[in-house]
């Protein structure tokens, strides 16, 4: 998740915050769909023909409507700006994932959030809030677990804030239950990245990223973020001021992995993309590549 276009590298840190929101917006100015209510951010639930995936980032922006509210008919312009306004986080970080979500796709040049459900593109074994593709007796990797959810509910104990150290922790004992339980588990190097980019994601958004790898995301905000798919506004929860770049991240995500142990496990090692619906999941075991 790390390609940004780098226009005014010469200009202090703060003008280029600025200048990112502002030429960002311009070229890629799309309208979210309105809610019944006539709010066009205010949390909706989806409805039973509503699309949603395995991405609870994704389902929270289609819920407040920076996503079409169906989860369907999305481009990569349509990602880049739902995050930039719905969470202040930069193309840097989302334009591979969106990218991403195209792979999954049928469609050549948007995709529904139901799609990226497909196995090993970047969706991925070991998740925080979902069971394994594998695992699950219905193959169903898209509906929020509340039995996955339990290890990071309940980390961080004594405090009421997850950071950096305790979301490593988190990923650490989800590997160790996935290894006992998932037979065709796949746990390598492109899917501990993705996780710990996605750790790293929602410590920062819930929490203050100014402070850096201090950054404390209070738990009743990402309890909310995941369980609800909502964003806790009405709880106290607000965007970052600043904006959440790469740079931003890196340092809660080496914390992150350096937490986690990680150590690869599974079927597969290779750090395979799985290229389409009809895509294998690993072409060297298959003898396609």
């Amino acid at each position: 998740m790390l390609k940004l276009l780098a226009l005014v590298s010469l200009l202090p840190a703060w003008t280029m915050m600025v200048s990112a929101h502002a030429v960002y917006a311009r070229q890629y100015d799309t309208a979210p769909t309105t809610g019944a209510g006539g709010d066009d951010n205010g949390f909706q639930a989806p409805g039973p023909n509503d699309a949603r995936g395995p991405c609870p980032g994704l389902n929270t922006l289609a819920n407040h409507g920076y996503l079409p509210r169906d989860g369907k008919n999305i481009t990569i312009p349509i990602v880049l700006q739902a995050a930039l306004d719905g969470f202040n986080v930069g193309p840097d970080v989302v334009t591979l994932a969106a990218k991403g979500a195209l792979i999954a796709a049928e469609t050549p040049d948007f995709f529904n959030l139901t799609e990226i459900a497909l196995h090993e593109t970047f969706e991925h074994d070991i998740s925080l809030s979902r069971e394994d593709f594998h695992v699950d007796p219905n193959n169903d990797n898209i509906h929020f677990n509340e039995t996955v959810f339990t290890t990071l509910a309940n980390s961080n104990p004594g405090v009421d804030y997850y950071n950096a150290t305790s979301a490593g922790q988190v990923q650490k004992e989800r590997q160790d239950i996935q290894n006992a339980v998932n037979a065709q588990l796949i746990n390598n190097v492109k899917d501990f990245k993705i996780r710990s980019r996605e750790s790293s994601l929602y410590v920062a958004v819930m929490g203050n990223a100014t402070a850096g790898l201090g950054t404390k995301a209070p738990k009743n905000y990402v309890q909310i973020f995941f369980r609800e798919e909502r964003l806790p506004i009405a709880e106290g929860w607000k965007k970052n001021d600043i904006l959440i770049t790469a740079d931003v991240l890196r340092p809660i995500q080496k914390e992150i992995e350096r937490f986690s142990e990680w150590q690869p496990s599974g079927v597969q090692p290779n750090p395979w993309i799985r290229l389409g619906p009809d895509g294998d999941i690993d072409p060297l075991t298959a003898n396609s590549i």
